[in-house]
């Protein structure tokens, strides 16, 4: 059976770094599950901090990142048929593969082998992108009267992937996984300490050219209403450069945001535990209890 090593954890938290060090260690290669890191040019407003790849000089090597522009349509059904494509690489290649990021989304539809259909996804999608955030709601909670995750009701984008994984049961999947066995190590640190870590790195962002960053996209044809889709740190960028909003009101509500977006990560991480997935938890300092769970893990793999 391949191995499959997941690290998951909330923003900030420094689960890329802890990833790419047993990747050096485990010769390993890293698939990112980040939602905004496969666009070119966006890259200190997603946290793509690509020098956390280099160890010991050695930069590791990792997928889904810097794959398509940002003007591309990117959605779960890439995310999977991506997945799907650097595994196998790795793997043929006597690699261990390395799942890490924190879009809960993603992860779940890999722990879960959802079953997704290429044509009936995307027309799918087309069909539910016509009708109201309301009539989703409406028909995300006909669907699934018990829904326990109620950020799927915020916007129309995730009620719209909700749907269509409670729909899926009912078309032909065109994408199979492969087999694998997966180790899941979450990374979580206590909340005061998190909220430090955001407000700190949201500092060093904004003083290393997030701003510019943004402006950059906009020049090379990105709309403002395009930034506001992307979310965080794009949304409230879109707003300053529209004067909407000034610096200290964007840096306030981003860090605010920000906040909530890590609590709302912890939750979905939570149920994917109460679904059946052991996650076994370390705070960001235990390098060497992550080292112990993988060795632990490899070798009984063997």
């Amino acid at each position: 059976m391949n191995p499959l090593v997941i690290i998951l954890g909330p923003t900030a938290v420094g689960k890329t770094r802890i990833a790419a060090k047993l990747c050096a260690e485990f010769n390993g290669e890293i698939i990112s599950a980040d939602s905004r890191q496969v666009y070119i040019g966006m890259d200190i407003g997603t946290g793509k901090d690509l020098e956390d790849y280099v160890v010991d000089g050695f930069t590791v090597p990792h997928h889904l990142i810097d794959i398509i522009e940002p003007t591309e349509e990117f959605n779960l059904f890439s995310f999977v048929e991506y997945f799907i494509s650097a595994f196998e690489n790795i793997t043929r290649c006597g690699k261990v593969p390395f799942l890490t990021g924190g879009t809960a989304l993603y992860i779940d539809a890999v722990l879960k082998r959802y079953k997704l259909s290429k044509v009936s996804f995307r027309n799918r999608q087309n069909e539910l992108e016509k009708l109201t955030l309301e009539e989703l709601q409406k028909k995300l909670l006909n669907l699934k009267p018990n829904l326990h995750n109620k950020t799927d009701l915020l916007s129309k984008e995730r009620a719209i992937r909700a749907i269509i994984i409670a729909e899926d049961s009912s078309y032909n999947s065109t994408l199979s996984f492969p087999e694998f066995k997966e180790l899941v190590i979450g990374v979580r640190d206590e909340r005061e300490e998190l909220k430090k870590r955001i407000e700190q790195r949201l500092k060093q962002r904004l003083e290393n050219g997030m701003i510019e960053e943004a402006e950059s996209l906009v020049n090379k044809g990105v709309s403002l209403n395009k930034l506001k889709f992307f979310g965080l740190e794009y949304k409230y960028l879109a707003m300053f450069l529209n004067g909407e909003i000034n610096y200290e009101e964007m840096f306030r509500k981003l860090n605010r945001d920000i906040a909530k977006f890590a609590k709302r990560q912890m939750t979905w991480f939570r149920k994917i535990e109460r679904d059946g997935t052991k996650i076994n938890w370390i705070l960001p300092g235990e390098f060497r209890r992550a080292e112990e769970l993988v060795q632990e893990y490899l070798n009984r793999q063997n």
